[in-house]
C-alpha cells in the first residue's frame, strides 16, 4: 500500500495546483475586462450568484454547528478575502501585490502549527522562502509603487485566507466538496451584499466583455478552483498545498507575457526557476505525511480497503460515507462487528460524490461492489472476512 501513497498524494497535489493557476489568470481578467474601482461589486458577483447556482445543483443546507462554521469560513475564505484581494489589485501594481501575497505559504504553515499542531518542516519553510524570492524577481519592476492601503489589504487577505484554509482542515465538513464550497460562496456573498450596496451603490452597467470576465472568474477561478483547493487541504499537509499556491504569480506572469505583451528577461527566468525550485523543495513532506498517516490510521488518507477490513474502522468508513448514525443503531455481535448493506454505502458514494471527496480508486470501489449481495436479497458483512 505504501508504494501507491506517494503517487496518490502527488495526484491530489497536481489537481490542487489548478487553483492557483486559475487565480493567477484573474489578474489579467480583472485589469482588462472588469469595471474599474468596484472591488466590492466584483467580489460579490464572483461569489453569491455562483454559490447559489452550485447550491441549487447540490441542494443541502448546513445543519447544527455548520451554520456558523459556514459563515466563518465564507467570511474568511470568500467575503473578506475577495474584498481585500480586489482592493490590492486596484491599488497596487500586479507585481507588488503578487510579491506580498507570496508570503502566504509561510503564514499558512505558522497558522497550521498554531491551530492544528502541524509543525512546519525546515524544507517546506526554506522552499517557501526561496519561492517568495523567486516571485519578487519574477514580477517586481523598477517602477513598482508602495501604497499603504494596498499593502495592508494584501497582508490582510493573506492572514484571513490562511486562517480559513487551516480551519477547513480542522473542521471536517459532513458533505462533499461541491456542497461545502457552495456554503462558503453563499455565506461570503451574503456578508458582502449589504456592504457593497452601502459603499458602492447600485451595480454598474456591464459590457459583454465584463460579463464574460465574471463568468470566467466565477466558474474557473472560484467554483472549480476552490473545490480542488479545499480537497487538497483536506487530504494533504497545509504547508505542501500552500506552496503550490506560488504558481499563482507564475500563471499571471505567463499570461501577461502571452496576452498583454509584457516583457520577460533574465531576471524573470531566474525568478521562475526559483519559484519552481521552492515548490519542489517542500514536497518531500507530502510523502512522509501520507506514509505516517497510513501507519497511524488517519481516516482522511487510508484506503477504503483498510476501512472495510478492520473491525474498529467500520465507524470511520460509515462516517466518511455519511452513514455513521445508521451504523451505530445496528446490532453488533460479540466481536463488535455490524452488518450493513454495502449497497447503501455505494448509494451514498454516488449521491454525495464521495469518490471525489475520499479519493476512492476503482479497485477500492470494486471491493464494495463485490461485497454487495443486495441483488440476492441478503446483507453483506462490511468486514469482508
Amino acid at each position: 500500500m505504501e508504494t501507491n501513497l506517494p503517487l496518490r498524494g502527488g495526484g491530489t497535489l497536481a489537481v490542487a495546483a489548478l487553483a492557483p493557476i486559475a487565480w493567477g489568470s484573474g489578474y489579467y481578467v480583472t485589469e482588462t475586462f472588469l469595471p474599474p474601482d468596484r472591488p466590492l461589486f466584483g467580489a460579490l458577483v464572483r461569489a453569491l450568484p455562483f454559490g447559489l447556482v452550485l447550491l441549487a445543483l447540490r441542494p443541502r443546507l448546513p445543519q447544527g454547528i455548520w451554520w456558523w462554521r459556514a459563515l466563518v469560513l465564507g467570511t474568511l475564505n470568500i467575503g473578506a478575502f475577495f474584498v481585500l484581494i480586489f482592493i490590492a489589485a486596484y491599488r497596487l501594481p500586479g507585481g507588488t501585490a503578487a510579491t506580498l501575497t507570496a508570503t502566504a505559504p509561510i503564514v499558512v504553515m505558522l497558522v497550521a502549527w498554531a491551530l492544528i499542531g502541524e509543525r512546519p518542516r525546515a524544507a517546506a519553510l526554506a522552499g517557501a522562502g526561496v519561492g517568495a524570492a523567486g516571485v519578487a524577481l519574477l514580477v517586481l519592476r523598477a517602477d513598482f509603487a508602495v501604497d499603504p492601503v494596498g499593502v495592508a489589504a494584501s497582508f490582510g487577505a493573506v492572514t484571513m485566507s490562511s486562517v480559513g484554509f487551516v480551519l477547513v482542515k480542522r473542521w471536517k465538513p459532513p458533505v462533499d466538496m461541491l456542497t461545502f464550497t457552495a456554503w462558503q460562496l453563499v455565506a461570503g456573498g451574503l456578508v458582502l451584499l449589504p456592504v457593497a450596496l452601502v459603499v458602492e451603490g447600485a451595480p454598474p452597467a456591464l459590457s459583454p466583455s465584463a460579463i464574460g470576465g465574471f463568468l470566467y472568474l466565477g466558474l474557473a477561478g472560484t467554483v472549480v478552483a476552490y473545490v480542488v483547493w479545499f480537497r487538497g487541504l483536506r487530504r494533504l499537509p497545509a504547508g505542501a498545498v500552500s506552496l503550490v499556491g506560488l504558481l499563482n504569480p507564475v500563471s499571471g506572469t505567463i499570461i501577461g507575457v502571452a496576452l498583454a505583451g509584457e516583457s520577460f528577461g533574465g531576471s524573470q527566468a531566474l525568478g521562475l526557476l526559483l519559484v519552481l525550485t521552492g515548490i519542489l523543495a517542500g514536497q518531500p513532506a507530502v510523502t512522509d505525511r501520507l506514509r505516517r498517516s497510513a501507519r497511524d490510521g488517519d481516516p482522511d488518507l487510508v484506503g477504503l480497503e483498510v476501512g472495510v477490513a478492520v473491525d474498529d474502522a467500520e465507524p470511520v468508513l460509515a462516517d466518511l460515507a455519511g452513514l455513521h448514525g445508521d451504523l451505530e443503531r445496528l446490532p453488533a455481535d460479540r466481536a463488535g462487528r455490524r452488518e450493513v448493506h454495502p449497497g447503501a454505502v455505494l448509494e451514498a458514494l454516488d449521491r454525495e460524490d464521495r469518490t471525489l471527496a475520499l479519493g476512492v480508486d476503482t479497485g477500492q470501489l470494486e471491493l464494495l461492489h463485490r461485497a454487495d449481495l443486495g441483488g440476492r436479497g441478503g446483507e453483506a458483512d462490511l468486514g469482508l472476512r
